[in-house]
């Protein structure tokens, strides 16, 4: 994709805006195969308080449900509304393809910590979180004991998680860690996790600031845990890792809250606990991934596909989607009913815990472009191509273009 190229569409839509009549259907590009029986419920309950208004989710796979929404728009004929991973907020707006969804101060007060920066730049919203997932440490209890570690002791520190790696890989000969550097998305996501467990960031606004001593004390450590990690990392994506632990073949892994879904149904021994911290790090951390509902222009129904985008993601629709059973999502908002779920299921705790110091997926004009440097930079080092302070030099520089 290319801002040219969105550019003209962006103005081909400006010149067929004034052709299209006021719809009345909200048309939603949905992703998955199914609508979750939630939604459905109350997108009736909307329409019967919105008469005359339709809600029309089109069903599109998790693959393609992106590209399809930016495919439309880019052809001038936008879908009302769509799902879109947060990452491409910034790319849409500056391309005049999605319209601001502002929040007041009490709307973006009823999330936690940090959830409303993942949607925003120039102090501007631009979408609504639907979904939110955020990452802790996994570790196989089998594994320490094995090792001759305390199986109910968990590294708290990068220094004891590579320590831990390093014994469980020498008194076990099973890989103490499980480091994903496939050239695939979560790459850079796994990276990212790493950056904000040490008070990192990547960039400032426009100004980029990943060439930093917390973001190099973190690639750093990527090469120290790489020969206790899986062998050969660029060859695996991290549900790649998460199937070798689920085998039981590994001794760590980060990984979300679904793969304790998965765990509870095997016999492994296992625990979860917030990612471990580097030097420099304020408090617990993590990235802060969350898909969200864009608007877009030229339509003729944006103001009420916002307002009923408001609605769906509101504090009772959004609580009872994301905390249904193996759903899998991490909690946008704090409420009675979250400390009731994490007090039926304690493994929920170190999920919600390590979002008051996590950061959001950074935002750039290319996301796929600084997405690409970030997987470079990775792999250069894990493969011992680059030295961790010459290849954050070299992203540094690359992702100049990208901002």
């Amino acid at each position: 994709m290319t801002k040219v190229t969105l550019g003209a569409a962006a103005m081909l839509m400006a010149g067929t805006a004034l052709a299209m009549a006021a719809d009345q259907t909200i048309s939603w590009i949905y992703c998955g195969d199914t609508i979750d029986p939630i939604h459905q419920k109350y997108i009736k309950e909307w329409e019967t308080k919105n008469p005359g208004w339709s809600v029309k989710p089109e069903l599109v796979g998790w693959d393609q449900c992106q590209d399809k929404a930016t495919t439309l728009a880019v052809a001038g004929n936008p879908v009302a509304m769509a799902y879109v991973g947060s990452r491409t907020l910034k790319q849409f707006a500056e391309n005049d393809l999605i319209v601001p969804v502002p929040m007041t101060d009490d709307e973006k007060k009823s999330y936690y910590p940090n959830i409303v920066g993942t949607v925003t730049f120039q102090d501007t919203q631009w979408g609504v979180p639907i979904a939110f997932s955020t990452k802790a440490l996994y570790w196989n209890k089998d594994l320490f004991k094995a090792a001759g570690l305390d199986p109910e002791t968990p590294p708290k520190t990068w220094a004891e998680e590579i320590a831990d790696a390093k014994q469980i890989k020498e008194k076990t000969g099973v890989a103490g860690y499980g480091l994903p550097a496939k050239t695939f998305d979560n790459t850079m996501h796994q990276f990212m996790h790493w950056v904000y467990t040490n008070n990192g960031k990547v960039n400032d606004g426009d100004k980029i600031t990943i060439d930093s001593p917390e973001v190099l004390a973190a690639l750093q450590a990527y090469k120290d845990i790489t020969p206790y990690s899986v062998e050969g990392a660029t060859a695996y994506e991290q549900n790649e890792i998460r199937a070798i632990f689920l085998d039981g073949k590994v001794g760590m892994i980060q990984a979300g809250s679904g793969a304790a879904n998965l765990l509870k149904k095997t016999k492994i021994n296992w625990g979860v606990a917030p990612l471990p911290l580097g030097p420099s790090a304020k408090g617990q951390g993590t990235l802060l991934i969350t898909d969200s509902l864009a608007i877009f222009k030229g339509t003729g129904v944006e103001e009420k596909a916002t307002e009923f985008a408001k609605f769906i993601t509101s504090p009772g629709p959004q609580g009872e989607y994301e905390l249904q059973g193996g759903a899998g999502l991490t909690p946008l908002r704090p409420s009675a009913k979250v400390d009731e779920f994490v007090k039926a299921d304690p493994t929920w705790k170190p999920f919600i815990d390590g979002i008051s110091f996590g950061g959001p997926e950074p935002l750039f004009k290319d996301y796929k472009g600084f997405q690409n440097v970030m997987i470079e930079m990775v792999q250069s080092v894990v493969t011992g191509a680059a030295e961790p302070a010459a290849a954050l030099k070299k992203a540094a520089a690359d992702l100049e273009q990208y901002k």
